[in-house]
């Protein structure tokens, strides 16, 4: 974690990452725990952990602070967060006391060069149209509206990054017409999106508009197709770079105006890979 600068050495980015892991003891059986050691991340943000926290602090190792909500059910979702230093607080609530968040939501403080820089794991489900399981997605979507501008009262500097489980435009889905109907590309879910961003059409887009919140990877790639951060197993969707870019760090503006790199670590050949998301890596100048 970057200390405070000295007069004659300039302050060191902040790096963020966050990645879907499909169950961390599997990424690391992959190759999680090689692409970690090189990357020299500050804050990492998991979710689908999938194991105890004894797990992550075996896999991890002595060297990182690690903050984790497991689900309620065991072996599903879970998000971690683990940093070089220790969180000043942390939080796991998130809607109303009857709703289960367990698993999807994990809020910490940091405090980086005498500012607090606050950072939100969060898994958001999946969905199926016509299920209850779409029904608990909107449910958490509407949580997270109500609680996103109490994190930007809360600290200038905040993020939230994860899997978000939705593509907001056109841009985020390589065959973005054969999956209007289904769950991730929903007009309905594509909506809370333009809340938070605003439309791709209305003034101020990404740019203050919504609830002000800066989809940090599109301001970085500008409009163009992707980056994807998620691929099938199946197919060739990989190969072909089929995919989805559900991954994002949502930033506030004052955080999002401090980017010097924004990355997408996809892996170079589809047997590389060590789950079927991609870290997204971003630098923070706080």
């Amino acid at each position: 974690m970057p200390s405070t600068p000295s007069s004659s050495s300039p302050a060191q980015p902040l790096r963020i990452a966050s990645i879907n892991t499909n169950g961390v003891r599997a990424a690391y059986r992959k190759g999680m725990g090689e692409w970690l050691a090189q990357r020299d991340v500050d804050i990492l943000a998991i979710q689908e952990v999938r194991a105890s926290t004894e797990d992550l602090e075996d896999l991890l190792g002595p060297e990182w602070s690690i903050l984790h909500d497991p689900a309620t059910a065991k072996g599903r979702a879970g998000v971690a967060l683990a940093s070089r230093s220790t969180a000043s607080i942390h939080r796991v609530e998130l809607g109303a006391p009857d709703f289960d968040s367990a698993g999807r939501w994990l809020e910490a403080d940091y405090e980086v060069n005498g500012k607090i820089v606050t950072v939100v794991s969060t898994y958001v489900h999946s969905g199926e149209v016509d299920t209850p399981k779409q029904v608990e997605k909107y449910l958490f979507l509407d949580a997270m509206l109500a609680r996103l501008p109490e994190l930007a009262a809360h600290s200038e500097r905040a993020v939230v990054l994860g899997d978000l489980n939705v593509g907001h435009r056109r841009l985020d889905i390589k065959n973005w017409r054969g999956n209007v109907k289904r769950a991730g590309f929903l007009p309905d879910e594509r909506a809370y999106f333009d809340r938070i961003l605003g439309a791709e059409d209305e003034p101020g887009y990404n740019d203050g508009a919504g609830l002000g919140w800066v989809d940090v990877g599109r301001k970085w790639a500008g409009e163009v197709d992707g980056p994807f951060t998620w691929w099938s197993w199946r197919g060739q969707a990989f190969d072909n770079d089929t995919g989805w870019r559900i991954d994002y760090q949502l930033a506030t503006p004052t955080l999002a105006a401090s980017v010097t790199d924004y990355a997408v670590d996809r892996a170079a050949a589809y047997d590389q890979r060590w789950s079927d998301h991609t870290p997204v890596v971003v630098d923070y100048l706080v």
